[in-house]
């Protein structure tokens, strides 16, 4: 990144009275975690429609449960990095008010972050299709999904054809009208509704800024785009020049 990118996104940071930062998969794949439209992601090895879905949890309820035992294992395995960690610092600091994510493994909140909207929903706990009871995602780590009802324990994930989750959405679309800045980290932007976000953030006045490895359809409208750069290094980086 240029340096004089560097000083003008310090200046926004330190200017902003609320900022707001939004993160894709990119934000994951530093962790280890696999993406899911890359080359080499997860949907190129399997159709989302047929392990992702309603459909599939009712109907190729092994498919599912194997696919999504398979991601809670990884979320498991694999930790937050060290970008993780400097938002939540951030957020102690008062630097950023919140975090908006597409993603489900919860990292965030493990790197201590609170204020987190998670738009699809997260890995970290698991409930009863049938009777909506609760627990954490060990099930899928035993392979004991059957509910005492005789339903079968799913992630607390948003599935193909599921709307999101109602206050996440709201509260996130809240946030984005009321950020003066609003920086997208590792997000392609392709997925609706999530990709809306930072178009009202910017509707209403906001300075946007999208960190991500390739191009995204909102870079026309971003007032700063970085590509090639690795989240973790470039969160180290300014935060090393913030008092």
């Amino acid at each position: 990144m240029e340096g004089k990118q560097v000083d003008l996104l310090l200046d926004w940071l330190r200017g902003s009275n609320y900022t707001v930062v939004f993160t894709g998969a990119g934000m994951s794949t530093e962790s280890g975690l696999p993406d899911f439209r890359s080359s080499k992601g997860l949907w190129k090895k399997q159709d989302p429609s047929r392990v992702a879905s309603i459909e599939s949890l009712n109907k190729n309820v092994e498919a599912f449960i194997d696919f999504y035992r398979q991601r809670v294992i990884g979320v498991h395995e694999y930790k937050p990095h060290k970008g993780h960690h400097i938002l939540a610092k951030w957020e102690k600091e008062g630097r950023i008010q919140s975090i908006i994510t597409q993603n489900v493994d919860g990292f965030h909140q493990m790197a201590g972050s609170s204020r987190v909207h998670e738009l699809h929903g997260t890995l970290q706990r698991v409930h009863c299709q049938k009777c909506g009871r609760e627990e954490s995602n060990e099930r899928y780590l035993t392979g004991d999904v059957r509910c005492e009802c005789g339903g079968i324990f799913r992630p607390n994930v948003v599935l193909f054809g599921e709307p999101l989750p109602q206050e996440a959405f709201q509260n996130a679309l809240a946030d984005s009208e009321r950020a003066e800045l609003f920086i997208v980290l590792g997000s392609s932007l392709t997925v609706t509704p999530a990709n809306q976000m930072p178009v009202i953030a910017k509707r209403n006045g906001a300075k946007l800024v999208i960190v991500n490895m390739d191009e995204t359809p909102l870079d026309g409208m971003a007032d700063l785009v970085i590509h090639g750069e690795k989240i973790g290094e470039l969160l180290e980086k300014l935060d090393s020049r913030l008092p």
